[in-house]
């Protein structure tokens, strides 16, 4: 008799949780697709938004602005970098905090009849776009903390230049900074290389970063400037076989020549996917270590 009893127990006990497990579903981690609309662009901007596990409009978040490179979107990091899966595990591992991580898009593969890069070029003011619409309308959106403490940016090839030059021009804005594989200046041999002879969006997208050299930035700041860059964290990462690796330690020099501080990182590898996904593994807990603590 009192084993049927027990049993009965148990059954009513397992019973009870799975009801309560179907009530309540436990919450995943989520990639989503979303878009802004932009009167500066004239056009619907897409973007993917990472949503940690246990996502809780209730509470705010810290933010990752992760930028894409040349020919590619807004769906790279996702599909090729699997971000998911890395900030997950970070998460899991507790080298990450719950963060939302945005990724923008910038570009097209078709690189010569469409507009890709982050600044501002004749017909496309995109850095105007990014600040004074983008921005504010997902930190809106997905309950951010939106202050520097709790704001990061990074990005590999075209978007690490960006992500450079963007906390260059607003320091107040951003913790760190973390530069993959960084396009940070188009005035040598990487012009004939990635600048397309034709005055299309190719060419003006070289000219942008050209217009726009994170390398020169610091080369010709003043102390004011200078002082406001020591409140970021930089961190420039590269292999040691790719094609811009010059560009990354001119970088690294002319921050230690000025007195801002920031690390080097030459690991073994080229420009490509494999070297991006794992830079995410050392650029996501660099993120959060540098923001404030709770």
């Amino acid at each position: 008799m009192r084993r049927n009893l027990l049993a009965l127990a148990l059954l009513l006990i397992g019973a009870s949780v799975c009801l309560s497990t179907a009530a309540q579903p436990l919450k995943r981690s989520i990639i989503k697709a979303d878009k802004v609309t932009s009167k500066i662009l004239g056009q619907d901007v897409p973007y993917n938004v990472y949503l940690p596990s246990g996502y809780d409009e209730s509470k705010s978040y810290p933010i990752i602005y992760l930028l894409h490179g040349l020919s590619d979107t807004y769906t790279c990091w996702d599909k090729k970098g699997r971000l998911k899966d890395v900030a997950d595990e970070l998460i899991g591992s507790g080298e990450l905090r719950p963060v939302v991580i945005i990724t923008p898009n910038a570009g097209d593969p078709d690189t010569h009849n469409i507009p890709n890069g982050y600044f501002n070029m004749p017909g496309h003011n995109y850095e105007d776009f990014f600040f004074q619409e983008f921005l504010p309308t997902v930190e809106e959106r997905y309950h951010i903390i939106s202050d520097k403490g709790h704001r990061a940016i990074m990005g590999l090839s075209m978007g690490g230049g960006g992500s450079t030059v963007y906390c260059q021009h607003h320091p107040e804005l951003f913790s760190s900074c973390y530069s993959m594989s960084g396009w940070l200046d188009n005035k040598k041999q990487e012009k004939d290389i990635i600048t397309s002879k034709n005055k299309d969006w190719l060419y003006l997208t070289g000219e942008s970063v050209a217009e726009n050299s994170a390398i020169d930035f610091v080369a010709k700041a003043d102390e004011a400037t200078l002082e406001k860059l020591r409140t970021v964290k930089w961190f420039f990462d590269c292999g040691d076989d790719d094609f811009i690796l010059d560009l990354t330690i001119d970088m690294y020099r002319q921050m230690r020549d000025h007195g801002v501080k920031s690390e080097l990182r030459i690991r073994d590898g080229w420009h490509f996917w494999e070297y991006w996904h794992n830079a995410l593994r050392l650029s996501l807990p660099f993120a959060s270590r540098n923001f404030d603590q709770p």
